[in-house]
């Protein structure tokens, strides 16, 4: 199939070099943009060449012919730089078999591609296509099989099809599939006719490449559907930033900016998509001062419900009858204390009657407040009453934390929703809701506006609802403040603990996180030999780079005992750079996973024993956004890479495989609900805009057992200083107040 790069010209390309040879492997191929650097063997040259530009769905088999010129790679050496090419089908057995072996056929992978060849030879291309039930005459090949075959067969053809369209018109490669997956035959008429389809449709396609298309596609600057799907966009980036709803005048000066279009066209669009119900703008006129200037409030139709629903649950529950009545309080402490041996606090005693004479109730405090200690007399004393007591987390690993801490059985709050993937929604709500007298969920700063939503409005009227929290974390990574909105209002009893209990005065994790929290900067002694927080300074990113590795791979396993992998986890500001996320995964991958058998899915490089995370929420796979894996094998002839979670194993698709990325670091962000025995954290000035008190909290308490920075102390001294959280516009607070006083 042809394909021509319109940056060349005819005249150009008549003063290029010719060159022709058969695809033997691929070194890199970025799905972004097709660039391909491949190994290609061609007549007459005894070594294989190199070859690199943007190509379509390279595979190894594939005979390539080529115009381009000679170029030397100043490390790389001499290749051959791509401008133009055309694709062939091979025609020697060879190179049939290279084909089909590739991974690209599913359900022919090498050793089957091999017995193919070896039976029907350079006639295997017209058996698949004209007679394929002849592949029964090939061991190991039967019904089931040839099915499989002929249908990834007809839908590669088609997806070529498709793949040339949308890269003639601005989409890589890499999203094809995917395009294919979701419209099927109908993906060039869907596109041609309303291209912003695919920003809303299809994960990984953001409106900026489907504005792009569409644009090719000669649609104009201020079409109705543009700015409509611009808005839509840009409120949907406002809410990845953890805006609930976003000021009028402030989202039009976005969207112009964006849009690059006059207000009036954008205000008419507004008026469209509101009148569609995909949009809810409120008037915050008769609201607190910080309103007035901002006097309008714009939601993404789903945030609004579900803000107005959580106010509107919660007063319910609040005002709702408890199951059963309880012991007098003071008698019921009397006798967990003596059934547990513990002294409580006068703040813990207080934890402890409130949760005995509320309907609903927020207990928050940073590490070694004793919420753990309170969670367990609670649930002593509720037990004895036979109350039906469940306990739920943001994530597993908050989840598998509260069964070791309090014996009880707890899920992820997804799970305990029960979310029904045919249905494509929870089970677990209003009408059928939880069968439960308690529950207490925990990391509660970590639950946004939906996921909230979706918790409140499945709790029993008559359950008691705790939420456990501290509230000086990061908030949640989805948008809204929804724990520090609750505490805000007033409308909820809380318990906030302060004092840190002997046992965790022992460490000086804690000490030192409850000093951040406080604006202290850290102490760092001088002796540390017995600590478990360690400073290393360094101001050179690329040695910090190198101090890192050295820690993971070799420095703290040998001191500590620690696995590198399992144990020790890398928790970075940054997305970007040197010592970024991106960065850090791919130096950390090549020292602690090295290995030649890589799968590469776009600008991803994937292994067998990798540690990955899942980064957005699959319901089908019952995997959530910040779950973390390890790849136990690949399977190059079905195309699937199998992941275990929790013990559990995941089949992924290659063409699911952008919902996973590395996780030998991760953001801090990412890092919530979790406990790691050892974080190594990077912390320099060029982080400068996410140095602050709370993020370096949220970090320095992920650590369990050793928290090691690597970094300047004016980066820290910047960071605990900074205690400026950036803005996010909720009214959940507001509500609730107006709920209070009707």
């Amino acid at each position: 199939m042809p394909f021509y790069n319109p940056a060349v010209s005819c005249i150009l390309s008549l003063m290029l070099t010719k060159l022709q040879g058969q695809i033997e492997r691929i070194t890199y191929f970025n799905e972004e943009n097709g660039f391909t650097i491949a190994r290609v063997k061609v007549y007459g040259e005894h070594e294989l060449v190199t070859i690199a530009g943007n190509l379509m769905s390279p595979a190894p088999g594939e005979i390539l012919s080529m115009e381009g010129e000679w170029v030397n790679h100043p490390k790389y050496g001499r290749q051959f730089k791509v401008a133009t090419y055309q694709t062939k089908v091979p025609a020697t057995s060879y190179g049939i078999e290279k084909y089909l072996g590739s991974g690209l056929i599913k359900g022919i992978g090498p050793v089957m591609a091999k017995r193919i060849v070896k039976v029907f030879g350079e006639e295997t291309f017209a058996i698949i296509e004209k007679d394929v039930r002849k592949l029964t005459q090939v061991e190991g090949i039967g019904t089931k099989r040839i099915a499989i075959i002929k249908k990834a067969w007809d839908e590669q053809k088609e997806i070529r099809e498709v793949i040339v369209f949308l890269q003639t018109h601005g989409v890589s490669s890499g999203y094809a599939t995917k395009i294919f997956k979701q419209y099927g035959n109908q993906s060039i008429g869907i596109v041609k006719k309303n291209p912003y389809k695919l920003a809303t449709d299809i994960f990984g396609i953001g409106f900026i490449t489907a504005d792009k298309i569409a644009e090719k596609l000669g649609f104009d600057k201020s079409s109705e559907l543009r700015v409509e799907a611009g808005i839509i966009y840009v409120l949907h980036h406002l809410s990845e930033e953890g805006h609930v709803y976003y000021p009028y005048e402030l989202l039009i000066e976005k969207c112009r900016e964006m849009l690059q279009v006059e207000r009036d066209v954008i205000v008419k669009a507004f008026g469209t998509i509101s009148l569609d119900r995909r949009i809810i703008i409120e008037d915050l006129n008769e609201n607190p001062d910080e309103f007035k200037e901002n006097n309008k409030a714009v939601y993404l139709a789903k945030y609004h419900f579900c803000e107005t629903s959580i106010a509107r649950r919660l007063r319910y529950l609040l005002g709702s009858r408890k199951s059963a009545g309880y012991t007098d309080p003071e008698k019921a402490i009397e006798w967990v204390q003596r059934q547990l041996s513990i002294q409580l606090a006068e703040k813990q005693k207080l934890a402890v009657k409130s949760a005995l004479e509320n309907k609903v109730l927020v207990i928050t405090g940073g590490p070694g407040t004793g919420k753990t200690t309170i969670i367990n007399a609670i649930l002593k004393i509720l037990s004895r009453f036979n109350c039906m007591i469940m306990l739920a987390a943001p994530t597993g690993r908050a989840a598998k934390r509260m069964v070791e801490t309090t014996g009880y059985e707890a899920k992820t709050i997804h799970r305990l929703l029960e979310y029904n993937f045919k249905q494509g929604g929870f089970t677990r709500n209003e009408e059928n809701p939880l069968s439960c007298d308690v529950l207490v969920v925990d990391e509660a700063s970590m639950i946004d506006t939906i996921l909230m939503h979706h918790l409140i409005k499945a709790v029993p009227a008559p359950a008691l609802f705790i939420l456990v929290g501290d509230v000086h974390q990061l908030p949640s990574v989805g948008a809204g403040t929804i724990l520090k909105d609750i505490i805000e209002s007033g409308s909820v009893p809380v318990v906030t603990l302060t004092e840190i209990f002997r046992q965790a005065k022992e460490s000086q994790i804690i000490i030192n996180a409850h000093k951040i929290n406080q604006g202290i900067i850290p102490h760092f002694s001088l002796q540390q030999d017995d600590t478990d927080f360690y400073f290393i300074q360094q101001e050179d990113p690329a040695r910090v780079l190198d101090i890192i590795i050295k820690l993971v791979k070799q420095r703290i396993p040998d001191k500590f005992g620690f696995d590198p992998i399992n144990d020790i986890q890398v928790l970075t500001p940054m997305h970007k750079g040197i010592i970024g996320a991106g960065n850090l995964n791919t130096e950390l991958q090549n020292a602690l996973n090295p290995g030649e058998n890589t799968l590469v899915s776009g600008m991803k490089s994937f292994r067998v024993n990798d540690k990955v995370m899942q980064i957005r929420n699959n319901y089908d796979k019952e995997v959530f956004n910040g779950d973390i894996g390890r790849i136990s094998a690949m399977d190059r002839e079905n195309q699937e890479v199998i992941i275990i979670f929790d013990g559990r194993k995941v089949a992924y698709d290659y063409a699911d495989l952008d919902e996973i990325t590395l996780s030998y670091a991760v953001s801090v962000h990412k890092s919530q609900g979790s406990e790691y025995p050892a974080v190594v954290i990077p912390l320099l000035t060029q982080h400068y805009i996410l140095l602050q008190r709370n993020l370096i909290y949220t970090a320095v308490t992920r650590g369990k057992k050793l928290v090691v920075l690597v970094g300047t102390k004016k980066a820290l001294a910047i960071a605990v200083k900074n205690d400026k959280t950036q803005k996010r516009y909720t009214y959940l607070r507001y509500r609730l107040m107006e709920n209070q006083s009707e």
